[in-house]
């Protein structure tokens, strides 16, 4: 009976973990690399960045100290746990203006092959 009981709160406290929030700002090497994408090359970045640079104040920051950490890594990484000042990662409007000039960009060179495409029916055959 004992083995059970002793086996059931091993489990819950491994399940628990593993749905832990590591906040980047309290973390040691261990607890980031038990977040899942995070491995000792990036873990000892973050702290080194953290050492030397104080605290990151949210997850721009972090994406633009930390190299290896962008866009879509952050993304990643706060849904596996990942926090910063106890905050997951939230859509940046500066990301999403890269995005949406990328998108626009693209719309406009639709645009103008369409026109062309256009333009061509148009003009009489001679």
């Amino acid at each position: 009976m004992f083995k059970k009981l002793a086996l059931a709160a091993l489990l819950f406290t491994h399940f628990s973990l593993a749905f832990a929030q590591i906040d980047v700002n309290k973390a040691d090497q261990a607890a980031l690399n038990g977040v899942r994408g995070v491995g000792p090359k990036l873990s000892g970045a973050i702290l080194e960045e953290r050492k030397k640079g104080g605290e990151f104040k949210d997850w721009n920051d972090l994406e633009h100290r930390v190299k290896g950490v962008g866009g879509k890594s952050a993304i990643r990484l706060s849904n596996a746990g990942l926090t910063v000042n106890g905050q997951a990662h939230a859509a940046n409007p500066g990301q999403e203006g890269k995005t949406g000039e990328k998108k626009a960009s693209a719309d406009k060179a639709v645009g103008q092959a369409s026109s062309a495409k256009n333009e061509a029916k148009k003009e009489p055959a001679q």
